[in-house]
Protein backbone atom coordinates (compact mmCIF):
# COMPACT_ATOMS: atom_id res chain seq x y z
CA UNK A 1 0.00 0.00 0.00
CA UNK A 2 1.16 3.51 -1.06
CA UNK A 3 2.02 5.84 2.16
CA UNK A 4 -0.12 8.58 1.82
CA UNK A 5 2.49 10.80 3.40
CA UNK A 6 5.61 9.88 1.29
CA UNK A 7 7.48 9.19 -2.01
CA UNK A 8 8.15 5.80 -1.52
CA UNK A 9 6.04 2.63 -1.03
CA UNK A 10 6.54 -0.94 -0.08
CA UNK A 11 5.30 -3.73 -2.41
CA UNK A 12 4.03 -6.73 -1.55
CA UNK A 13 6.73 -8.53 -0.77
CA UNK A 14 7.86 -5.78 1.11
CA UNK A 15 10.92 -4.27 -0.52
CA UNK A 16 11.45 -0.63 -0.68
CA UNK A 17 9.93 1.04 -3.89
CA UNK A 18 11.39 4.76 -4.41
CA UNK A 19 10.04 7.40 -6.42
CA UNK A 20 11.60 8.42 -9.62
CA UNK A 21 14.39 10.83 -10.03
CA UNK A 22 14.71 13.88 -12.17
CA UNK A 23 17.20 11.92 -14.68
CA UNK A 24 14.91 9.05 -14.94
CA UNK A 25 11.59 11.18 -15.46
CA UNK A 26 13.57 12.77 -18.29
CA UNK A 27 15.11 9.81 -19.71
CA UNK A 28 11.26 8.37 -19.99
CA UNK A 29 9.81 11.42 -21.24
CA UNK A 30 12.46 10.36 -24.13
CA UNK A 31 11.55 6.96 -24.49
CA UNK A 32 7.94 8.37 -25.09
CA UNK A 33 8.56 10.07 -27.56
CA UNK A 34 9.67 7.03 -29.30
CA UNK A 35 7.64 5.73 -32.09
CA UNK A 36 5.80 2.37 -30.65
CA UNK A 37 5.68 -0.74 -32.65
CA UNK A 38 3.56 -2.56 -34.71
CA UNK A 39 1.12 -3.81 -32.59
CA UNK A 40 -2.49 -4.90 -33.54
CA UNK A 41 -5.29 -2.30 -32.31
CA UNK A 42 -6.54 -3.97 -29.47
CA UNK A 43 -3.13 -3.18 -27.62
CA UNK A 44 -3.33 -0.03 -29.10
CA UNK A 45 -6.49 0.49 -27.12
CA UNK A 46 -4.75 -1.16 -23.81
CA UNK A 47 -1.97 1.50 -24.48
CA UNK A 48 -3.76 4.42 -24.92
CA UNK A 49 -5.94 3.32 -21.68
CA UNK A 50 -2.22 2.59 -19.95
CA UNK A 51 -0.71 6.10 -21.13
CA UNK A 52 -3.99 8.15 -19.50
CA UNK A 53 -3.31 6.13 -15.92
CA UNK A 54 0.20 7.18 -16.29
CA UNK A 55 -1.17 10.88 -16.97
CA UNK A 56 -3.46 11.12 -14.14
CA UNK A 57 -0.39 9.60 -11.77
CA UNK A 58 2.43 12.14 -13.50
CA UNK A 59 -0.07 15.15 -12.56
CA UNK A 60 -0.49 13.63 -9.10
CA UNK A 61 3.62 13.03 -8.24
CA UNK A 62 3.80 16.66 -9.16
CA UNK A 63 0.77 17.97 -6.98
CA UNK A 64 2.48 15.66 -4.08
CA UNK A 65 5.57 17.60 -5.30
CA UNK A 66 4.46 20.66 -5.01
CA UNK A 67 3.36 19.67 -1.46
CA UNK A 68 6.66 18.89 -0.40
CA UNK A 69 8.03 22.10 -1.28
CA UNK A 70 5.49 24.03 0.28
CA UNK A 71 5.93 21.86 3.75
CA UNK A 72 9.70 22.30 3.02
CA UNK A 73 9.46 26.26 2.55
CA UNK A 74 7.34 27.04 5.40
CA UNK A 75 9.35 24.69 7.83
CA UNK A 76 12.75 26.64 6.26
CA UNK A 77 10.48 29.74 7.31
CA UNK A 78 9.39 28.93 10.51
CA UNK A 79 13.20 28.08 11.65
CA UNK A 80 14.36 31.98 10.13
CA UNK A 81 11.49 33.31 12.32
CA UNK A 82 9.42 34.55 9.17
CA UNK A 83 5.57 35.34 10.70
CA UNK A 84 3.40 32.28 9.58
CA UNK A 85 1.39 34.96 7.46
CA UNK A 86 4.53 35.61 5.30
CA UNK A 87 5.71 32.19 4.77
CA UNK A 88 3.48 31.30 1.31
CA UNK A 89 4.73 34.67 -0.27
CA UNK A 90 6.67 33.84 -3.90
CA UNK A 91 5.79 30.12 -3.45
CA UNK A 92 2.89 29.94 -5.94
CA UNK A 93 4.66 31.97 -8.24
CA UNK A 94 7.87 29.64 -8.08
CA UNK A 95 5.88 26.84 -8.73
CA UNK A 96 4.18 28.73 -11.89
CA UNK A 97 7.57 28.99 -13.15
CA UNK A 98 8.45 25.19 -12.80
CA UNK A 99 5.40 24.40 -14.82
CA UNK A 100 5.68 27.58 -17.36
CA UNK A 101 2.09 28.30 -16.30
CA UNK A 102 0.37 31.95 -14.71
CA UNK A 103 1.17 32.90 -11.12
CA UNK A 104 -3.00 32.47 -10.37
CA UNK A 105 -2.50 28.56 -11.85
CA UNK A 106 0.31 27.91 -9.69
CA UNK A 107 -1.72 29.19 -6.54
CA UNK A 108 -4.50 27.07 -7.70
CA UNK A 109 -2.06 24.23 -7.74
CA UNK A 110 -0.58 25.03 -4.58
CA UNK A 111 -4.29 25.10 -2.83
CA UNK A 112 -5.40 21.99 -4.67
CA UNK A 113 -1.83 20.03 -2.93
CA UNK A 114 -2.35 21.39 0.28
CA UNK A 115 -6.01 20.40 0.54
CA UNK A 116 -5.26 16.84 -0.71
CA UNK A 117 -2.39 16.34 1.32
CA UNK A 118 -4.39 17.40 4.74
CA UNK A 119 -8.43 16.81 4.12
CA UNK A 120 -8.84 14.41 1.06
CA UNK A 121 -6.90 11.72 1.64
CA UNK A 122 -9.35 9.43 -0.45
CA UNK A 123 -9.27 11.55 -3.36
CA UNK A 124 -5.52 11.80 -2.77
CA UNK A 125 -4.91 8.24 -2.92
CA UNK A 126 -7.14 7.74 -6.20
CA UNK A 127 -5.15 10.57 -7.76
CA UNK A 128 -1.92 8.92 -6.96
CA UNK A 129 -2.76 5.69 -8.10
CA UNK A 130 -3.79 7.09 -11.58
CA UNK A 131 -8.21 6.30 -11.22
CA UNK A 132 -8.86 10.27 -11.14
CA UNK A 133 -6.84 13.01 -12.88
CA UNK A 134 -6.04 16.62 -11.20
CA UNK A 135 -9.59 17.81 -12.87
CA UNK A 136 -11.59 15.74 -10.93
CA UNK A 137 -9.64 16.05 -8.11
CA UNK A 138 -10.07 20.03 -8.22
CA UNK A 139 -14.17 19.25 -8.95
CA UNK A 140 -13.73 17.12 -5.37
CA UNK A 141 -11.68 19.75 -3.59
CA UNK A 142 -14.10 22.19 -5.13
CA UNK A 143 -17.58 21.26 -4.32
CA UNK A 144 -16.85 20.04 -0.99
CA UNK A 145 -15.07 23.51 0.35
CA UNK A 146 -18.36 24.97 1.50
CA UNK A 147 -18.77 21.91 4.27
CA UNK A 148 -17.19 21.54 7.81
CA UNK A 149 -13.48 19.27 7.89
CA UNK A 150 -15.79 16.45 9.70
CA UNK A 151 -18.59 16.61 6.64
CA UNK A 152 -16.03 17.05 4.10
CA UNK A 153 -13.78 14.01 5.10
CA UNK A 154 -17.11 11.91 5.10
CA UNK A 155 -17.78 13.10 1.55
CA UNK A 156 -14.54 12.38 0.30
CA UNK A 157 -14.84 8.44 2.06
CA UNK A 158 -18.08 7.86 0.95
CA UNK A 159 -17.53 8.69 -3.25
CA UNK A 160 -13.34 8.04 -3.01
CA UNK A 161 -13.04 4.99 -1.15
CA UNK A 162 -13.61 2.94 -3.48
CA UNK A 163 -11.39 4.07 -6.20
CA UNK A 164 -13.80 2.53 -9.71
CA UNK A 165 -16.70 4.77 -8.69
CA UNK A 166 -15.31 8.24 -9.20
CA UNK A 167 -12.89 6.91 -11.92
CA UNK A 168 -16.20 5.90 -14.05
CA UNK A 169 -18.26 9.25 -13.43
CA UNK A 170 -17.92 11.39 -15.84
CA UNK A 171 -17.36 14.99 -14.60
CA UNK A 172 -20.70 16.20 -14.91
CA UNK A 173 -22.36 13.15 -12.76
CA UNK A 174 -19.42 14.07 -10.38
CA UNK A 175 -20.22 17.30 -9.62
CA UNK A 176 -23.98 16.37 -9.32
CA UNK A 177 -22.92 13.71 -6.80
CA UNK A 178 -21.03 15.96 -4.98
CA UNK A 179 -23.54 18.87 -4.96
CA UNK A 180 -26.31 15.94 -3.77
CA UNK A 181 -24.32 15.32 -0.41
CA UNK A 182 -23.33 18.59 -0.06
CA UNK A 183 -26.58 19.80 -0.23
CA UNK A 184 -27.98 16.84 2.33
CA UNK A 185 -24.91 17.09 5.29
CA UNK A 186 -24.93 21.25 5.27
CA UNK A 187 -28.37 22.90 3.41
CA UNK A 188 -27.33 26.11 4.75
CA UNK A 189 -23.92 26.55 3.80
CA UNK A 190 -25.13 25.37 0.37
CA UNK A 191 -27.46 28.05 0.08
CA UNK A 192 -25.13 30.61 1.30
CA UNK A 193 -23.28 29.90 -1.19
CA UNK A 194 -25.56 29.89 -3.96
CA UNK A 195 -26.45 33.39 -2.59
CA UNK A 196 -23.07 34.86 -2.99
CA UNK A 197 -22.80 33.33 -6.35
CA UNK A 198 -25.83 34.35 -7.30
CA UNK A 199 -24.76 38.35 -6.66
CA UNK A 200 -21.86 37.55 -9.21
CA UNK A 201 -23.94 37.03 -11.90
CA UNK A 202 -22.57 39.26 -15.02
CA UNK A 203 -21.75 38.43 -18.91
CA UNK A 204 -18.27 38.45 -20.61
CA UNK A 205 -16.92 38.83 -23.54
CA UNK A 206 -13.75 37.03 -25.08
CA UNK A 207 -12.17 36.92 -28.59
CA UNK A 208 -12.65 33.60 -30.50
CA UNK A 209 -10.82 32.37 -33.26
CA UNK A 210 -11.65 32.95 -36.83
CA UNK A 211 -12.63 37.12 -35.94
CA UNK A 212 -15.44 35.37 -33.73
CA UNK A 213 -16.53 36.20 -30.05
CA UNK A 214 -17.20 34.08 -27.28
CA UNK A 215 -20.44 35.49 -25.25
CA UNK A 216 -20.72 34.32 -22.21
CA UNK A 217 -23.55 34.73 -19.10
CA UNK A 218 -23.32 33.81 -15.34
CA UNK A 219 -26.24 33.43 -14.34
CA UNK A 220 -28.77 31.93 -11.05
CA UNK A 221 -29.79 27.97 -12.15
CA UNK A 222 -33.24 29.22 -13.07
CA UNK A 223 -32.71 31.99 -15.72
CA UNK A 224 -29.87 29.99 -17.03
CA UNK A 225 -32.36 27.08 -18.02
CA UNK A 226 -35.38 29.07 -18.99
CA UNK A 227 -33.19 31.36 -21.06
CA UNK A 228 -31.71 28.20 -23.01
CA UNK A 229 -35.00 26.58 -23.29
CA UNK A 230 -36.87 29.63 -24.63
CA UNK A 231 -33.69 29.88 -27.59
CA UNK A 232 -33.83 25.65 -28.29
CA UNK A 233 -37.71 25.72 -28.36
CA UNK A 234 -37.34 28.76 -30.77
CA UNK A 235 -34.49 27.35 -32.85
CA UNK A 236 -36.64 24.08 -33.52
CA UNK A 237 -39.87 25.47 -34.26
CA UNK A 238 -37.73 27.02 -37.46
CA UNK A 239 -35.85 23.99 -37.73
CA UNK A 240 -39.39 22.50 -38.19
CA UNK A 241 -40.54 25.28 -40.55
CA UNK A 242 -37.90 24.76 -43.10
CA UNK A 243 -35.29 26.34 -42.12
CA UNK A 244 -31.63 25.01 -43.43
CA UNK A 245 -29.62 26.63 -40.46
CA UNK A 246 -28.32 24.17 -37.95
CA UNK A 247 -30.10 24.16 -34.26
CA UNK A 248 -26.76 26.02 -33.01
CA UNK A 249 -26.88 28.51 -35.66
CA UNK A 250 -30.23 29.03 -35.15
CA UNK A 251 -29.80 29.30 -30.97
CA UNK A 252 -26.83 31.88 -31.89
CA UNK A 253 -29.16 33.89 -33.91
CA UNK A 254 -32.58 34.34 -32.15
CA UNK A 255 -30.36 35.50 -28.94
CA UNK A 256 -29.16 38.44 -31.20
CA UNK A 257 -32.07 39.19 -32.91
CA UNK A 258 -34.09 39.19 -29.83
CA UNK A 259 -31.39 41.23 -27.65
CA UNK A 260 -29.57 43.45 -30.60
CA UNK A 261 -33.20 43.46 -32.50
CA UNK A 262 -35.88 43.01 -30.15
CA UNK A 263 -37.57 45.17 -32.87
CA UNK A 264 -37.24 42.80 -35.71
CA UNK A 265 -37.97 39.52 -33.60
CA UNK A 266 -41.02 37.50 -35.41
CA UNK A 267 -43.44 36.98 -32.70
CA UNK A 268 -44.39 32.46 -33.02
CA UNK A 269 -47.88 31.95 -33.21
CA UNK A 270 -48.90 28.35 -31.88
CA UNK A 271 -45.57 27.50 -30.46
CA UNK A 272 -45.73 25.01 -27.48
CA UNK A 273 -44.76 26.71 -23.73
CA UNK A 274 -41.41 25.95 -22.53
CA UNK A 275 -40.81 22.93 -20.22
CA UNK A 276 -38.34 22.35 -17.72
CA UNK A 277 -38.50 19.31 -15.53
CA UNK A 278 -37.45 18.93 -12.64
CA UNK A 279 -37.32 15.40 -10.45
CA UNK A 280 -37.39 16.44 -6.04
CA UNK A 281 -38.45 14.17 -3.99
CA UNK A 282 -41.74 14.57 -2.04
CA UNK A 283 -40.61 15.20 1.58
CA UNK A 284 -38.06 18.04 0.09
CA UNK A 285 -41.16 19.26 -2.51
CA UNK A 286 -42.83 19.88 0.75
CA UNK A 287 -39.94 21.32 2.90
CA UNK A 288 -40.37 18.36 5.63
CA UNK A 289 -36.82 17.32 5.06
CA UNK A 290 -33.29 18.45 3.42
CA UNK A 291 -32.24 17.49 0.30
CA UNK A 292 -31.77 18.31 -3.67
CA UNK A 293 -33.79 17.85 -6.32
CA UNK A 294 -32.37 17.83 -10.18
CA UNK A 295 -32.76 19.99 -13.75
CA UNK A 296 -33.03 18.73 -16.52
CA UNK A 297 -30.47 19.83 -18.88
CA UNK A 298 -28.60 21.38 -15.33
CA UNK A 299 -28.17 18.69 -13.04
CA UNK A 300 -29.09 19.08 -8.92
CA UNK A 301 -30.02 21.98 -7.31
CA UNK A 302 -30.95 22.57 -3.66
CA UNK A 303 -34.00 21.87 -1.90
CA UNK A 304 -34.26 25.07 -0.91
CA UNK A 305 -34.15 26.75 -4.42
CA UNK A 306 -36.15 23.97 -5.79
CA UNK A 307 -39.28 25.34 -3.51
CA UNK A 308 -38.75 29.42 -4.15
CA UNK A 309 -38.61 28.00 -8.05
CA UNK A 310 -41.78 26.77 -7.90
CA UNK A 311 -43.38 29.42 -5.42
CA UNK A 312 -42.17 32.23 -7.60
CA UNK A 313 -43.92 30.55 -10.78
CA UNK A 314 -47.09 30.36 -9.15
CA UNK A 315 -47.25 33.80 -7.76
CA UNK A 316 -46.62 34.56 -11.40
CA UNK A 317 -49.13 32.24 -13.15
CA UNK A 318 -46.61 29.93 -14.49
CA UNK A 319 -48.42 26.66 -14.87
CA UNK A 320 -47.09 23.68 -12.84
CA UNK A 321 -47.78 20.24 -13.67
CA UNK A 322 -46.78 17.57 -10.72
CA UNK A 323 -46.69 14.08 -11.98
CA UNK A 324 -45.03 10.92 -9.79
CA UNK A 325 -42.57 9.09 -10.37
CA UNK A 326 -41.66 5.50 -8.41
CA UNK A 327 -38.25 4.27 -7.71
CA UNK A 328 -37.06 0.83 -5.93
CA UNK A 329 -36.50 1.86 -2.86
CA UNK A 330 -33.11 -0.31 -2.51
CA UNK A 331 -31.05 0.37 -5.69
CA UNK A 332 -32.93 4.00 -6.47
CA UNK A 333 -33.69 2.75 -10.11
CA UNK A 334 -36.66 4.69 -11.51
CA UNK A 335 -39.13 2.15 -12.20
CA UNK A 336 -42.59 4.03 -13.64
CA UNK A 337 -43.71 7.03 -13.81
CA UNK A 338 -47.67 8.25 -14.09
CA UNK A 339 -48.63 9.55 -17.34
CA UNK A 340 -52.26 10.87 -18.18
CA UNK A 341 -51.11 11.14 -22.17
CA UNK A 342 -52.40 9.24 -25.08
CA UNK A 343 -48.90 9.00 -27.08
CA UNK A 344 -47.06 5.85 -25.48
CA UNK A 345 -44.05 7.10 -27.08
CA UNK A 346 -43.86 10.60 -26.62
CA UNK A 347 -44.01 9.65 -22.52
CA UNK A 348 -41.43 6.64 -23.21
CA UNK A 349 -38.78 9.30 -24.48
CA UNK A 350 -39.36 11.26 -21.45
CA UNK A 351 -39.17 8.46 -18.81
CA UNK A 352 -35.59 7.57 -20.93
CA UNK A 353 -34.54 11.07 -20.14
CA UNK A 354 -35.52 11.31 -16.47
CA UNK A 355 -33.58 8.07 -15.94
CA UNK A 356 -30.74 8.49 -17.70
CA UNK A 357 -30.31 12.46 -17.58
CA UNK A 358 -27.36 12.59 -19.43
CA UNK A 359 -25.28 10.26 -22.41
CA UNK A 360 -25.17 7.09 -21.27
CA UNK A 361 -21.56 6.45 -22.59
CA UNK A 362 -19.08 6.05 -20.34
CA UNK A 363 -16.88 8.93 -19.55
CA UNK A 364 -18.85 11.22 -22.06
CA UNK A 365 -21.81 13.05 -20.19
CA UNK A 366 -23.47 15.50 -22.81
CA UNK A 367 -26.66 16.34 -22.67
CA UNK A 368 -29.04 13.94 -24.08
CA UNK A 369 -30.41 14.70 -27.65
CA UNK A 370 -31.37 11.07 -28.87
CA UNK A 371 -33.24 8.02 -27.55
CA UNK A 372 -31.74 5.16 -29.04
CA UNK A 373 -32.35 1.81 -29.21
CA UNK A 374 -29.59 -0.64 -27.16
CA UNK A 375 -30.45 -3.42 -29.56
CA UNK A 376 -31.44 -1.85 -33.32
CA UNK A 377 -34.70 -1.84 -34.43
CA UNK A 378 -32.77 -3.33 -37.53
CA UNK A 379 -32.27 -6.15 -35.49
CA UNK A 380 -35.33 -7.07 -33.65
CA UNK A 381 -34.52 -4.80 -30.68
CA UNK A 382 -38.28 -3.69 -29.20
CA UNK A 383 -38.72 -0.30 -28.26
CA UNK A 384 -39.21 -0.81 -24.68
CA UNK A 385 -37.88 1.49 -21.33
CA UNK A 386 -34.97 -1.61 -21.25
CA UNK A 387 -33.83 -1.32 -24.52
CA UNK A 388 -33.92 2.38 -24.60
CA UNK A 389 -30.87 4.74 -23.82
CA UNK A 390 -30.22 8.54 -23.99
CA UNK A 391 -27.10 9.43 -26.39
CA UNK A 392 -25.81 12.72 -27.58
CA UNK A 393 -25.69 13.21 -31.14
CA UNK A 394 -21.64 11.82 -31.42
CA UNK A 395 -22.28 8.98 -29.13
CA UNK A 396 -25.47 7.57 -31.24
CA UNK A 397 -23.69 7.74 -34.68
CA UNK A 398 -20.22 6.31 -33.26
CA UNK A 399 -22.23 2.70 -32.45
CA UNK A 400 -23.37 2.70 -35.78
CA UNK A 401 -20.24 1.63 -37.30
CA UNK A 402 -19.09 -1.59 -38.35
CA UNK A 403 -18.04 -3.76 -35.09
CA UNK A 404 -19.95 -1.89 -32.97
CA UNK A 405 -22.51 -3.70 -30.25
CA UNK A 406 -24.58 -3.02 -27.41
CA UNK A 407 -26.38 -4.74 -24.82
CA UNK A 408 -28.53 -4.65 -21.44
CA UNK A 409 -26.95 -6.17 -18.83
CA UNK A 410 -29.57 -8.41 -17.16
CA UNK A 411 -30.24 -9.08 -13.60
CA UNK A 412 -28.16 -5.85 -13.22
CA UNK A 413 -29.59 -3.36 -9.68
CA UNK A 414 -29.68 -0.46 -12.21
CA UNK A 415 -30.35 0.07 -16.21
CA UNK A 416 -27.03 -1.23 -17.17
CA UNK A 417 -25.89 -0.88 -21.21
CA UNK A 418 -22.56 -3.18 -22.17
CA UNK A 419 -20.92 -1.62 -25.18
CA UNK A 420 -18.20 -3.83 -27.38
CA UNK A 421 -16.13 -2.19 -29.38
CA UNK A 422 -14.44 -3.30 -32.70
CA UNK A 423 -11.31 -4.15 -30.65
CA UNK A 424 -12.87 -6.29 -28.32
CA UNK A 425 -12.86 -3.79 -25.31
CA UNK A 426 -15.94 -3.62 -23.07
CA UNK A 427 -17.57 -0.85 -21.30
CA UNK A 428 -20.65 -0.32 -18.60
CA UNK A 429 -22.49 2.32 -17.76
CA UNK A 430 -25.76 2.49 -15.36
CA UNK A 431 -28.20 4.69 -15.03
CA UNK A 432 -27.93 7.14 -11.67
CA UNK A 433 -29.78 6.93 -8.38
CA UNK A 434 -33.01 8.19 -8.99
Amino acid sequence: MRDLGTDTARTAGGAVRSAPTVAEIEAFVDRLAADADGSDDAVRIDRIAALESLRAAAEAAQTETVADFVVSQRRVAAERGVPAERRDRGLAAQVALARRVSPTRGQQDLALAMILRTELPHTRAAFRSGRIDSYKATLIARETGCLTAEDRARVDEELCADPEVVESLPPRQLVGRLRRAAAELDPASVAQRRRRAESDRHTTLRPAPDVMTWLGALLPVKDGVAVHAVLDREARRLKAAGDPRSIGQLMADVLVQRVAHPGLAQTATGTTPVVVNLVVRDDVLLGDGDGAGWVEGHGPVPGDLVRQWIADNQEAGVDTFIRRLYEQPSTGALVAMDSRAELFQGRLAEFIRLRDRVCRTPGCGSPIRHIDHVIPRARGGPTTADNGQGLCELCNYAKEADGWTARTVPGAARHTVEITTPTGHTYTSSADRL
